[in-house]
């Protein structure tokens, strides 16, 4: 088990998918995304194991929670700089996306 102090270091903000290019290098279905996190953390980099669950036009303008204080982690050719949070597929391979459900908050705003 874990404090409330502990968990108060994971930086979970809000972004927004701008770009999504496939990864054929990954091991398993992936794409490779680009998230906007307004002006005070940017644009960053993530990868995703989507395919399966969302096609890429689902994704682009979508609002994804992403921890943002993670170190960088390889995936095949592909820094991901981000964790794009979601929930495993039960209907099939891929995770389901952490979404807010309004977009009534800004880019960059921290999960409170």
């Amino acid at each position: 088990m874990i404090t409330y102090e502990e968990f108060e270091k994971v930086d979970i903000r809000l972004g927004r998918i701008i770009e999504v290019n496939d990864f054929p290098e990954a091991r398993k279905p992936a794409f490779k995304l680009r998230i906007d996190f307004g002006p005070e953390i940017g644009i960053k980099r993530s990868s995703v194991q989507l395919p399966g669950t969302y096609v890429k036009e689902e994704l682009m303008g979508l609002l994804v929670c992403c921890v943002v204080n993670f170190p960088v982690r390889r995936v095949a050719t592909f820094d991901s700089e981000v964790l794009t949070l979601g929930f495993k597929n039960t209907e099939g391979v891929g995770y389901v996306l952490v979404t807010p459900s309004k977009d009534t908050v800004k880019l960059g705003d921290k999960l409170a």
